[in-house]
């Protein structure tokens, strides 16, 4: 099942994020499923870092979730608001 995980952080919360962030690589390094994509959300600057998006393959809804929970950036608070959904790919490979 494919899923969307969308992750915001709290504003006001980079610090904990960088700070946070060797962490995270390292679980995403371990833990992710096959993915279709897996990045940070770009403050308008295109630098800054503002929440974490993933679109990963899972068995199930209930499982897309407790993964989300392991996030590190999770476990201490970084993100005001999380979205863990089933998607499809709609787009059409191109030759």
């Amino acid at each position: 099942m494919l899923i969307t995980i969308i992750a915001l952080d709290k504003p006001g919360h980079q610090d904990l994020r960088m700070k946070t962030r060797p962490d995270h690589l390292k679980w995403i390094a371990d833990k992710v499923p096959p993915a279709l994509f897996i990045g940070p959300i770009l403050a308008d600057d295109g630098v800054g870092m503002m929440g974490s998006l993933y679109i990963v393959e899972f068995e199930d809804l209930a499982t897309a979730r407790a993964f989300q929970k392991g996030d590190p950036y999770n476990q201490v608070g970084l993100f005001e608001r999380v979205i863990v959904q089933p998607t499809r790919n709609l787009a059409v490979p191109k030759p």
